[in-house]
């Protein structure tokens, strides 16, 4: 898919949201390197935590990708986790930050 994706964000978290975006892309690699080692405690314990950020931050593909990849780690269901982690890097990689007032 290469349609961007627009977040309107407001103006006063300009100064996060970058270094937000950054650790989502650093979670991505990390999921794969604890899937890979079949890690699923620390693979759920990252999903829990994305459920809990995307929100608060307007990003809310990340919060439910969250939680899908909490549920398949729960459940130790490989295949889940992967394609979670395969839309979660998509949407990183094609969405852009407008900020508001």
């Amino acid at each position: 898919m290469s349609n961007r994706i627009t977040v309107e964000v407001e103006a006063d978290l300009e100064d996060l949201v970058p270094v937000f975006l950054d650790n989502r892309h650093k979670d991505v690699v990390r999921l794969g390197a604890l899937l890979e080692a079949g890690d699923y405690p620390a693979i759920r314990k990252i999903g829990h935590s994305l459920k809990g950020v995307g929100g608060g931050y307007g990003f809310d593909p990340i919060t439910d990708l969250g939680a899908e990849i909490e549920t398949a780690a729960l459940a130790g269901d490989a295949a889940t986790i992967r394609d979670a982690c395969a839309r979660l890097a998509d949407y990183l990689d094609r969405v852009d930050v407008v900020f508001t007032e």
